[in-house]
């Protein structure tokens, strides 16, 4: 009897990642694919899907935004984003008409947030707040065990840290917000400022200290608002040798000691490392297959 296997899909704005697996923490296959038009990267992924599998159950981690409520119309769909022929695109609805099975269906950071609590940095913690920082910002929080979702899905990559006033002359790149959290302390944020990447200029550029405050604040927001036990940060950015370390030292400064449970606050790296966002698109077909 052959094995039964479910799939994970981790799509990005550049590339797209596929699995095959006999558990999210049992992978018997990885495979990735960049991300073009949509026709011509889906009958990619379906082609490796029918060789490697085919899976039983489909989990999803998608850029955004996207449409989140089970009972939308638009469930499943990427909404209005900049990446050329993906707006409105029924990417839930694509491969579960292909294959015929149930599909789990999430943003990349909720997924990525789902690994790191089952799998990762987060075990043994009640709650945990995943935030990666590279092309965009973006966050997902997982609550004894259940992805936090509301209205929407949370964007922490938009809110509006506060700027000193010997840095309030850089308009930022977000196209909505302009000096929001993304359009400040993004990659290409970062790059459009300085003409480099954060690891590439010098430890004692002013970059590293700007950079590291805007991440230490939103930390700070999450501490204050959610009471997130655990702050894994990961995306390009984070490769930064002492970034973490930096980022933690200025949200703990921030909070003065004020926080119920600070103690127990810990703001590290991804354990599970670029596997995170595969690991929770597995879980979602998991979920999903036993739904």
């Amino acid at each position: 009897m052959g094995r039964t296997l479910i799939g994970g899909i981790e799509a990005g704005g550049t590339k797209i990642v596929l699995a095959v697996a006999e558990s999210p923490t049992e992978i018997v296959a990885t495979h990735t694919i960049p991300t073009r038009e949509p026709d011509e990267t889906l009958a990619t992924a379906r082609n490796w899907f029918e060789e490697n599998g085919p899976p039983c159950a489909i989990g999803i981690a998608s850029f955004g935004p996207v449409e989140l409520d089970p009972g939308a119309p638009q469930w499943g769909h990427i909404l209005e984003t900049p990446k050329a022929g993906w707006s409105q695109y029924d990417l839930a609805g694509h491969f579960s008409s292909a294959f015929c099975v149930p599909v789990g269906f999430d943003t990349d950071v909720n997924a990525a947030a789902l690994g790191e609590y089952r799998h990762g940095a987060g075990q043994g913690a009640a709650s945990l707040t995943y935030v990666t920082v590279g092309t965009g910002i973006g966050g997902g929080t997982v609550i004894d065990g259940r992805l936090v979702h509301g209205a929407g899905h949370p964007e922490l990559g938009h809110i509006y840290p506060r700027r000193g006033i010997q840095d309030r002359d850089f308009p930022g790149i977000c196209r909505f917000h302009g000096d929001c959290l993304e359009g400040l302390a993004s990659g290409p944020a970062i790059f459009a400022r300085w003409g480099a990447t954060l690891s590439d200029l010098p430890d004692d550029h002013e970059a590293h200290g700007l950079v590291a405050g805007y991440l230490a604040q939103m930390c700070h927001t999450v501490h204050a608002s959610i009471a997130a036990q655990v702050i894994v940060l990961g995306g390009g950015v984070m490769n930064t040798p002492g970034l973490t370390k930096r980022i933690a030292g200025k949200a703990q400064a921030l909070g003065a000691g004020y926080f119920p449970g600070a103690a127990d606050h810990r703001i590290v790296a991804p354990s599970l490392g670029d596997r995170a966002g595969i690991t929770g698109a597995l879980l979602l077909a998991e979920n999903a297959r036993g739904a």
